[in-house]
């Protein structure tokens, strides 16, 4: 059950706002009494709320006299500090995170093998990602069918947004797909292509009939390989991600020639 105390109020500020709305303008000291709140504290909790706006004091009675905010101003009132505190802490992690990558960015890169996999469409997803948000110098995608890079509106744009995120930060983006793909994009995956990717500089899209399996190349360190469903191949079952210099080095020597084989492509 939702409480005020949900907005950031204390439990003696609560009780006071809700004694308040009962009584209408009254002193101090009957609201101490009515809203159980000891009188030691009550001038504290008074000040408290004020500083929220959510009552008005008539100062030239004597006693002084409060009075509630009406429900709906005084909500608006807290929902907004809420809001003003979560965007002041959500810059304050910001800042946290900017000073943690530089701290543990890795600067010792080995050559040591590894792989990983992620299985099931969602997880490939994740995996693709995050491997992706990882490059620091070079993406190179190849896409040989419709696959789960793209099948849906949703998953393809955010695929989008991550290899957009990329180009930003100075990363050079390879896109090398089968001609027929073109067309068979979802509509707003292609419209992202044609107004944010395909401008940039750092965003080349090429096609050739010569691409025959889907994979991505990190940096030319790492690949993440597409694994079809064994029973149906137009479906995604697993991706492999391996970290192996030399076995990217041998994907993108096959690469490269494929890549000044290919036509230019201008999304639109």
């Amino acid at each position: 059950m939702a409480d005020l105390s949900d907005l950031g109020l204390s439990e003696y500020e609560a009780r006071v706002y809700r004694a308040l709305l009962d009584t209408g303008p009254t002193t101090a000291k009957e609201l101490s009494r009515a809203s159980g709140v000891p009188m030691g504290r009550i001038y504290d909790v008074l000040a408290s709320i004020e500083t929220h706006s959510l009552i008005r004091s008539q100062d030239a009675s004597r006693p002084k006299k409060y009075v509630a905010v009406e429900p709906e101003t005084a909500l608006s009132r807290l929902l907004a500090d809420r809001r003003r505190e979560l965007e002041a802490r959500a810059d304050q992690y910001e800042e946290v995170v900017e000073e943690l990558v530089s701290e543990l960015d890795a600067t010792q890169q080995t050559d040591e093998r590894f792989w990983t996999a992620a299985v099931g469409p969602e997880e490939t997803i994740d995996l693709l990602e995050e491997r992706i948000a990882a490059a620091d110098e070079s993406v190179v995608m190849v896409a040989a069918a419709l696959s789960a890079q793209f099948d849906t509106d949703a998953v393809g744009n955010r695929v989008a947004e991550r290899l957009n995120a990329a180009i930003e930060r100075g990363v050079d983006v390879s896109l090398l797909m089968r001609p027929e793909l073109v067309s068979a994009l979802p509509e707003t995956v292609g419209e992202r292509y044609v107004s944010t990717l395909s401008p940039h500089e750092h965003f080349s899209t090429r096609t050739s009939d010569a691409v025959e399996q889907t994979f991505t190349v990190i940096d030319g360190v790492e690949t993440c390989i597409e694994v079809p469903h064994p029973l149906d191949d137009t479906q995604l079952f697993a991706m492999i991600d391996v970290k192996d210099r030399a076995f990217a080095g041998e994907i993108t020597r096959e690469f490269e020639p494929r890549w000044e084989g290919a036509k230019p492509l201008e999304l639109g």
